[in-house]
């Protein structure tokens, strides 16, 4: 099963067909607009974008050659209060460069229309309500918040983003979270720069490919007058009726699944020059990434690690060991400054020094103590769950590097930036389909980012439940792989008493004492084991004379979290989990077992979703085991309706009662 039917449903359904948009301009609002309610296909949508325009063009200049220019033009119909924060926009743009300009953004023609008294009230926007924000060294913000903006409000605006880099252009997108009813998007690209369309979700696009002629006028280094004479390849993609994008439960980032179109830089074939290739190919792109300076250069710096590796090597044999010793003498000696990314920023040698890096800082020390220490290891380009998935040759959808050891043909993934990781636990937002292995060579090869290896969750209880209803006992948890690293990352710095509270209320309004965890901030490879004894009088009912009990406590799972009668995105775990209860309970004297569930196996037939529930009554004991086995981390969304039913089916399975009666 490919990434097209799992993660985000890629599909390329442009239709060649030639369309003529309609005439959506900007200061056209009517009465009728204003006037409107809610969206008629939508009427649960807080706002919706009445239309986006965007055009995208190049200008020229003698000394940085060729330059992109994004245009767009929003109008937007305020519904609801919810919608309200629609007044408010931003534009975040680039400005690390090192060999180009800043990006630059401009707002302009932002109006906020009102119907007052039967007549259109127009309000621009002033100086007051537009401002710039640094984000960090890379980027900035620019922000308006729109005037006299109130329910019943239509809002225009428009606002130009001017950048050197053509590498890659900004994505269009066409999916909100509030309905489009029409979009349009032009671009106009000189013959010299070959791009790739990416339209990205299932949604109908039209559009329409024609040559034209282009020229620039600019001034040579004489400050002559020049013309520029070229081919341009104009596009033109539109459509209508986009539904607003929602939040589906288990789901990744929904963000991977909103529909746009992107468009990445290929070639470049300038006149009397050797055509460059971007990324044509995987190979291309490993190799481009190898060359810059900031990436292979840093991965042979190695002389000012060779006596530390020398001393923590000593004694070590088993390679296995040496990239355990090397990975935690990485994690613990470094400190990641939360700064993502492939390339280095102050480079390895000061950062070691300094112990604070980026990513590919502390991942590039650890490649190159590992190499030293006579390990094979490369580093792996990844995507994070927050900045999409790269399904074709691209080194623009990267934002993180790991690193990858080989023993034995096999590799072990490792991110020694964050202090929970261990060799084969990455952090949970690295986990995202594949990633890409490159080799100083320019080879490259896919890695599987999806763990293989089962977490589990295994709970034993002891309980006792007496005439009343009333059930105390012990509980000792076991957590493993990446259920131990989920536990470290979220409760580690949280107050006890804190984590506790959560915890009673979690397991049903149980009281807990003489709680202990061990491995909680230490031997981070180990499982952490949770004990704690409980008090609970809410998991029973008196009825008639008769205890009625949840055969499995306060861990029945009494809702379906798969409600929806469709689904649209893949189904996302995150990594392949079972879920494990043994439960012993012993019955009050003078009490026999009337009923008891049946035991019950249920299985997808790919054995991928398993659920089991065994019961037996051995005198006044009664034994339960259950499990809960999810053995892949995404299923795709025709896959949805099987595992909505079986969930229900264990549900209810788990919801039959254990009825005890006086003998």
């Amino acid at each position: 099963m490919t990434l097209r039917t799992i993660v985000i449903s890629i599909v390329f359904i442009f239709v060649f067909i030639k369309t003529k948009a309609q005439n959506y301009e900007l200061g056209k609002v009517t009465i009728a607009e204003l006037e409107e309610k809610f969206n008629p296909k939508d009427t649960t949508a807080p706002a919706t974008i009445l239309f986006k325009k965007g055009r995208t063009f190049f200008t020229y200049n003698l000394k940085s050659g060729f330059s992109a220019n994004n245009v767009y033009e929003f109008k937007i119909k305020i519904y609801k209060k919810e919608g309200l924060s629609w007044a408010n926009q931003k534009v975040r743009f680039y400005v690390g460069y090192e060999d180009l300009d800043k990006d630059k953004v401009e707002f302009s023609d932002a109006v906020t229309y009102n119907l007052e008294k039967g007549s259109i009230v127009k309000t621009k926007l002033n100086n007051q309500g537009e401002f710039k924000k640094n984000v960090n060294k890379y980027w900035n913000e620019r922000i308006i918040t729109l005037p006299n903006v109130k329910v019943g409000s239509v809002i225009e605006y428009k606002y130009i983003l001017k950048s050197e880099n053509i590498v890659k252009l900004p994505d269009f997108d066409i999916q909100y979270r509030i309905p489009v009813n029409y979009f349009e998007y032009k671009t106009e690209i000189p013959e010299y720069y070959i791009y790739k369309p990416i339209l990205i979700g299932n949604l109908p696009v039209e559009s329409d490919f024609k040559l034209a002629s282009g020229n620039q006028n600019y001034e040579n280094e004489y400050n002559q007058s020049r013309t520029l004479t070229y081919t341009q390849i104009n596009s033109f993609y539109s459509g209508r009726n986009i539904p607003a994008l929602v939040d589906e439960p288990y789901i990744n980032n929904v963000e991977n699944y909103k529909g746009s179109i992107n468009q990445e830089l290929e070639r470049v074939r300038m006149p009397e020059q050797p055509v460059k290739d971007y990324s044509v190919t995987w190979e291309g792109v490993a190799t481009t990434i190898f060359k810059e300076q900031k990436f292979g250069k840093e991965l042979t710096e190695f002389n000012f690690l060779a006596e530390d590796v020398k001393r923590l090597l000593t004694n070590v044999a088993s390679q296995n060991e040496k990239i355990n010793t090397i990975f935690q003498f990485v994690q613990n000696k470094m400190n990641w400054n939360e700064e993502n990314g492939y390339y280095t920023d102050v480079g390895v040698i000061k950062a070691y020094t300094a112990q604070t890096g980026n990513v590919a800082e502390i991942n590039f020390i650890l490649i190159n103590m590992l190499k030293l220490g006579g390990i094979v290891a490369n580093p792996v380009l990844v995507s994070t769950l927050e900045n999409g998935v790269p399904v074709y040759p691209t080194r623009t959808g990267f934002n993180y590097v790991i690193a990858a050891a080989e023993i034995d043909g096999k590799q072990i993934l490792l991110d020694a930036s964050h202090k929970f990781t261990t060799p084969g636990i990455l952090p949970l937002n690295v986990l995202n389909w594949k990633g890409r292995l490159i080799k100083k060579d320019g080879t490259s090869e896919e890695i599987d980012l999806n763990p293989q290896n089962v977490s589990i969750e295994a709970s034993n209880v002891l309980a006792k439940i007496d005439s009343s209803g009333k059930i105390k006992g012990t509980i000792r948890v076991q957590k493993t792989k990446y259920e131990a690293y989920n536990f470290r990352i979220r409760n580690t710095n949280k107050n006890l008493e804190n984590y506790l509270e959560t915890l009673e209320e979690k397991l049903g309004g149980v009281k807990i004492s003489d709680y202990t965890a061990e491995n909680k901030n230490a031997k981070f490879s180990d499982p952490v084991l949770e004990t704690f004894n409980f008090v609970t009088d809410n998991q029973s009912e008196i009825i008639g004379g008769k205890i009625f009990i949840n055969p499995l406590l306060f861990f029945t799972k009494s809702k379906n979290p798969f409600t929806q009668e469709k689904r649209q995105m893949a189904i996302y775990f995150g990594y392949p989990l079972q879920e494990k209860i043994n439960l012993s309970l012993q019955i009050p004297d003078g009490y026999s077992v009337e009923s008891m569930p049946k035991p019950v196996r249920i299985s997808s037939e790919d054995k991928q979703i398993v659920f089991l529930l065994n019961i037996a009554n051995e005198q006044n004991n009664i034994q339960i085991t259950s499990s809960r086995e999810i053995n892949k981390s995404t299923f795709a969304a025709d896959e949805y309706e099987v595992l909505k039913n079986l969930f229900q089916k264990a549900i209810i399975s788990q919801n039959e009662k254990i009825v005890l009666k006086k003998i």
